[in-house]
């Protein structure tokens, strides 16, 4: 009999989730609107709703199979206790009425879905350990012991692999690279509430923010100058670089300076035999790589110079998200 596991992706804006065998095929899959439940702050509704269908899902597969268990990546998510923890994006902020000064902000969501899979073997993480586990399991990473993942969107996640396994550290929080401080006097504002973390500077959002303030400090002709704030995309920047544009070019120099400084620190404490990077940013190639390369090599120790690998992610592409997810189970039943 076919043996299926389901990898759930949560998300601010939608939640997808699939039925993935041991080789990475996706049989089925489908989606509904986490922005839906954040409207009305309906925590109990997404999960009713999030099991009903992943349940319908299961029933519309023409052919026997055995769930061997469900995997999910979420914000915040934390692997010891199966809970989403304070969520930036998720369920709004609401007083406890016996406890005002704490915040109903902690979900249970694998004891809540325990109750529609009393059987099944379910397993949370987050988002960003499980796009680093799918990448062991279904990407380059395959048959590593020691690399570092680096997920580049609206913020940078991370997870650490060392000898074969996630570190998750005693509370399961372990590996946030993109709240580690680059820049310690006038840093940029972060999301964390504090200044100058990495993520303000390599992510979607930091790339941005690069090309405007390099846009009012360099006089060179640019397409991007033609842009406006609310409209700019960072894959803007990607195109302009193809194109030579001076300020796109210094805004991916300056941004892989930051990375590259950054991972050079991040060696000397896991000393991976390779880091990966994933994510939309990821795909500006060379623009991103070599930058990074050449700056994490020049900041490197000694003894770690050029024996770690910058390797696009093997995952790219395909549904990463939901692979990563099912890959947490994958990866416990091997």
């Amino acid at each position: 009999m076919k043996k299926l596991v389901f990898g759930v992706d949560i998300g601010g804006t939608n939640t997808a989730f699939g039925l993935v065998d041991e080789a990475g095929d996706i049989y089925a899959e489908s989606v509904i609107p986490t922005k839906k439940y954040l409207l009305f702050d309906d925590y109990p509704a997404f999960v009713t709703d999030l099991c009903e269908g992943m349940q319908r899902l299961m029933a519309s597969v023409t052919f026997d199979f055995e769930l061997l268990g469900i995997g999910i990546g979420a914000p915040n998510g934390n692997y010891h206790k199966g809970t989403i923890e304070y969520p930036a994006n998720l369920w709004k902020f609401r007083p406890d009425e016996k406890n005002p000064d704490e915040s109903r902000r902690l979900f249970n969501l694998v004891a809540d879905m325990q109750k529609y899979f009393p059987s099944t073997l379910i397993l949370l993480t987050n988002d960003a350990n499980a796009a680093t586990i799918g990448e062991m399991v279904y990407g380059n990473a395959k048959g590593l012991q020691d690399f570092i993942m680096i997920t580049l969107g609206t913020g940078l996640g991370s997870g650490f692999v060392a000898n074969g396994e996630m570190i998750y550290g005693h509370d399961g929080f372990a590996g946030e690279f993109g709240h580690t401080i680059v820049e310690r006097n006038n840093g940029r504002v972060c999301g964390c509430g504090r200044r100058g973390c990495l993520e303000t500077y390599v992510s979607a959002t930091g790339i941005k923010r690069t090309a405007f303030e390099l846009m009012a400090k360099m006089n060179d002709q640019s397409e991007l100058r033609d842009i406006s704030f609310n409209d700019f995309d960072a894959s803007m920047i990607s195109a302009a670089a193809a194109k030579g544009d001076p300020v796109a070019l210094e805004t991916f120099r300056y941004t892989g300076e930051m990375l590259g400084r950054a991972l050079a620190d991040a060696v000397v404490i896991s000393s991976p035999k390779a880091i990966f990077l994933f994510g939309g940013l990821a795909k500006a190639g060379k623009f991103l790589f070599e930058p990074t390369k050449w700056y994490m090599e020049e900041n490197m120790l000694s003894v770690f110079k050029n024996k770690v690998d910058i390797l696009p992610s093997g995952i790219e592409g395909k549904n990463a998200a939901i692979l990563g997810s099912a890959a947490l189970i994958w990866q416990k039943q091997a």
